[in-house]
């Protein structure tokens, strides 16, 4: 994938690069990748996702904050995802004129919504009228970190440099055209990068450098954007109004003047022997000497420049014309925290599938036979100082980094106009992952930044970082996510899974241990973080005991829990035959003694059955069990006979009977014990945040997903399969 973005190769050999000057301010913002050109990004632990710490007031400050400021502060803080709490902040801290009100504002704001650019736009001015030149540029810095692809804020952070750096200053040009190319190559495939283009071309024709007008026009000329055709007319008034000599490098002026010179030679010979003249003795044919140029030659040359040129145009034309139907179905392009529309929705996934396609199709495959000169790099490269243009046929190499940068720009501009999206950033993390590793970690901070209330999307985060061996990471990840979303039992499995894979049992014992002891007040949760516990001390930790201990004090809280009892009967069966016959039957007992429903009640009377058959020493322990086994089924009703010998298939006895002891009906899925857990969920396609942060949305579904029905464990009469509780 390219990386070059807008880290300037054009300008000169040991410049900084106009990022680098600025010193970047501590505002908490999201990392970005270098695809982007920011090679001073925050540092991890400025970018947790899970809140933006705001540096504390001062007293003074504190002392001088307008009236209702504590108020709005309060009630925005209180609900950081209400996006309306904000901006009634924002508003009121502008109305009052208060700097320090609007500042803090401002920051916290922007760290919870990088996203919006007028408000860096605001930010930026404040600072400005405060007489914060310096501020002001670090705020933009910071704001075009966050979001590069704004073209906006690339011309609002250029007009400031142009109304505040000394133009006399030798050094500003250079700080000025550096900026110029990070904004290019950042924006300038955006497809309404025109403005930025123009601006460019413009600041270039006030340097009075009219090569490197040529060489900005000549880039944009192969760039697919809205108003392309402007571009070419601006070519062909600059071409026509300047000598070429001027105006093209020197490189392309002597090889188009010496094809034109011949050429004009030719045709003299030619009109000559037409005429069949011959000149007077001692007259000859005026020679125009060769370091001058002729109206006719100049002439020459220009068609000649415009007709390599209109090649390029054309090609360009034709790629416009292919994403016009997809330009114009995006009517959003910003980012905002109100749903989009099917029709938009549609529209992005389309328009990736195109780009994606087109990456995919080999040379020659829907493509005109020299495309590739479109497709070279926005940023051309050279060794000279000014900006120069590159009009030679790129190579194939330079086409697919050409195309795989427009698609990681299209992909952007669809992150910030569906940041709340969390199908497109899934895509996109798809699709970055056979590239580079740090570019998925990138992307998944910034998803879980503007997600901060999608479990899925930070687990699945998680389980990438402890796939590439970041454990430490993977660990902050969950223990965020079960800060922020407390209660929330996947969560809790999770690390307790993270830590027995990094073979860190007792720390895995600990939070098993923890949820129980917090959930006591919530009889299901409470089983099932109980059931979890006891299956870790019983098969990893191999203490038996213990585990029976977590299963009996479970039962004294719900002892109307079938899983309880179904898995303490497991536990018993597991053990000694010998010693275990005692305690089976008496764990049976205690069972037909609780408000357990009918069917649970057959099952557990049917494995007593089984397991006296299979291990007791007496034959009349096994017809006792027997009997008492028959009084239950004419007790409960009766049932077929076919389950009288067991034979009844292990879903028709199960079917009803895992109802949570609450009485609400409850279902059975599907299982596939060959799925580990740390397979990730299936991501929940375009979810609303506000509907996840109240109540955790419904995502006691996600833990009946088919690679979460069973616990994993060998279990034979399938006793527990989808116990999981509702979160």
């Amino acid at each position: 994938m390219a990386t070059d973005g807008v880290t300037g190769e054009n300008r000169e050999l040991g410049e900084p690069s106009a990022m680098e000057a600025a010193e970047v301010p501590t505002l908490p913002l999201p990392e970005m990748s270098d695809e982007n050109g920011f090679t001073n990004s925050p540092s991890e632990a400025d970018t947790d996702t899970a809140s933006f710490s705001l540096p504390p007031a001062t007293k003074d400050e504190e002392i001088d904050m307008p009236a209702d400021f504590e108020r709005l502060w309060n009630t925005a803080h209180d609900n950081s995802q209400d996006f309306t709490s904000w901006t009634d902040l924002l508003q009121y801290c502008e109305q009052e004129g208060h700097i320090a009100a609007s500042q803090r504002a401002l920051m916290a704001f922007l760290g919870r919504y990088p996203l919006c650019y007028g408000y860096w736009k605001k930010f930026a001015d404040l600072e400005r009228r405060a007489g914060n030149n310096d501020k002001a540029a670090e705020v933009c810095v910071q704001g075009l970190q966050a979001i590069p692809l704004s073209v906006d804020l690339w011309i609002h952070y250029i007009n400031l440099l142009l109304g505040t750096l000394d133009m006399n200053q030798p050094e500003s040009p250079k700080r000025i055209r550096s900026v110029f190319e990070d904004a290019v190559g950042a924006a300038g495939l955006d497809f309404h990068s025109d403005r930025l283009w123009d601006l460019y071309v413009e600041w270039e024709k006030e340097q009075g450098n009219l090569r490197n007008v040529t060489a900005v026009l000549d880039r944009v000329l192969k760039v697919p954007t809205q108003h392309y055709n402007t571009h070419y007319e601006k070519f062909k008034t600059h071409l026509s109004s300047n000598e070429p000599k001027e105006a093209l490098s020197p490189e392309e002026y002597e090889k188009v003047r010496a094809l034109c010179r011949e050429t004009q030679k030719v045709e003299r010979a030619e009109q000559a022997k037409e005429k069949g003249k011959e000149m007077p003795p001692g007259e000859e044919e005026p020679v125009t000497p060769e370091d001058i140029d002729s109206e006719e030659l100049m002439q020459r040359i220009r068609e000649q420049v415009l007709l390599r040129r209109d090649k390029i145009y054309q090609e360009n034309e034709n790629e416009v014309r292919k994403r016009w139907n997809f330009e114009d179905t995006i009517k959003r392009p910003y980012f905002h925290v109100k749903p989009l529309d099917q029709i938009q929705l549609r529209g992005w996934h389309s328009y990736l599938d195109w780009e994606l396609a087109q990456l995919s199709k080999g040379p020659g495959e829907d493509h005109n036979k020299d495309s590739n000169k479109m497709n070279t790099d926005v940023k051309e490269t050279t060794e000279e100082p000014e900006v120069t243009a590159q009009i030679e046929q790129g190579t194939g190499e330079t086409e697919v980094a050409r195309d795989d940068r427009r698609l990681c720009v299209l992909f952007e501009r669809c992150l910030i106009a569906c940041a709340l999206y969390e199908e497109f950033w899934t895509r996109y993390i798809q699709y970055l992952e056979s590239h580079c590793v740090d570019e998925v970690r990138a992307v998944y901070k910034r998803a879980c930044l503007h997600l901060p209330s999608n479990p899925n999307l930070h687990m699945r985060r998680a389980t990438f970082e402890e796939r590439h061996g970041d454990l430490a990471e993977a660990r902050q990840v969950l223990e965020a996510l079960d800060k922020n979303m407390p209660g929330l039992a996947v969560v809790r499995i999770h690390r307790a899974a993270l830590e027995r894979r990094a073979g860190q049992l007792e720390q895995s014992e600990a939070l098993l241990q923890e949820a129980v002891s917090q959930s006591t007040e919530k009889p299901i949760l409470h089983a099932f973080y109980s059931i979890k516990l006891a299956r870790l001390l019983l098969k990893l930790v191999g203490n038996p005991g213990r585990a029976r201990s977590i299963l009996q004090e479970a039962l004294e809280i719900s002892p109307g829990n079938d899983k309880l009892h179904l898995n303490l009967l497991e536990l018993e069966a597991s053990s000694e035959p010998g010693s275990s016959a005692e305690a089976v039957q008496e764990c049976v007992t205690r069972a037909l003694a609780a408000p357990l429903a009918p069917r649970t009640k057959i099952l557990l009377s049917q494995r007593c059955l089984q397991f006296v058959e299979e291990y007791s020493n007496s034959v009349q322990s096994v017809l006792s069990v027997y009997e008492e086994h028959q009084k239950l089924l004419k007790e409960l009703g009766g049932t077929k006979r076919k389950a009288e010998n067991g034979d009844e298939g292990q879903e028709k006895l199960i079917k009803g009977d895992d109802a949570p002891a609450d009485g609400t009906s409850g279902q059975v899925p599907p299982t596939d014990p060959q799925v580990p857990i740390t397979v990730p969920p299936p991501p929940a396609m375009t979810m609303d945040v506000s509907a996840q942060s109240g109540g955790y949305g419904g995502y006691s579904n996600w833990y009946q997903q088919p690679q979460y029905g069973s616990y994993g464990y060998p279990n034979t009469w399938n006793y527990n399969q989808g116990y999981y509780p509702p979160s």
